[in-house]
């Protein structure tokens, strides 16, 4: 639900980046655009993580028949295993932001080509470029 990465920018009320070809590579607009972007995904998330703290306690109850307790305990912890990727999401989102106040944002960490406006508009937490991740995965593949 909350994940950017499977979404557009667009879905979130942002359009997509206008490239001209005489604007140098994470220029101050580029960066404001990905800040906006990253912030309001947190927030999502964040209220994300409210409703859930509401809901656990408003939904908490004590249901006198085991099925029922079970059900209840179980819908909780599928709750909560969301909530922490979603947390983990959130350090990412940090992280991004920190990148981009030490103007390191959108540079592959691996080999420090650029990794792309549109690819960091479909996945903005993206810290590798499409080869190094795409190598990344086929390493991965191999360790099984």
């Amino acid at each position: 639900m909350a994940d950017l990465g499977k979404q557009d920018a667009k879905a979130f009320g942002f359009e997509p980046y206008p490239l001209s070809a005489d604007e140098e590579y994470m220029s101050p607009g580029q960066e404001a655009h990905f800040r906006a972007i990253l912030l309001a995904w947190k927030r999502l998330l964040m209220e994300e993580v409210d409703r859930t703290v509401h809901h656990m306690q408003d939904d908490a109850t004590n249901f006198p028949d085991p099925n029922d307790r079970a059900t209840q305990e179980s819908e909780f912890s599928l709750e909560l295993r969301t909530r922490d990727r979603e947390r983990k999401l959130i350090k990412k989102i940090d992280e991004g932001l920190a990148r981009l106040d030490s103007h390191d944002y959108g540079y592959c960490e691996s080999c420090g080509v650029e990794i792309g406006i549109r690819r960091l508009e479909a996945r903005p937490t993206a810290t590798l470029c499409i080869d190094c991740k795409t190598l990344d995965e086929i390493r991965e593949k191999q360790r099984g």
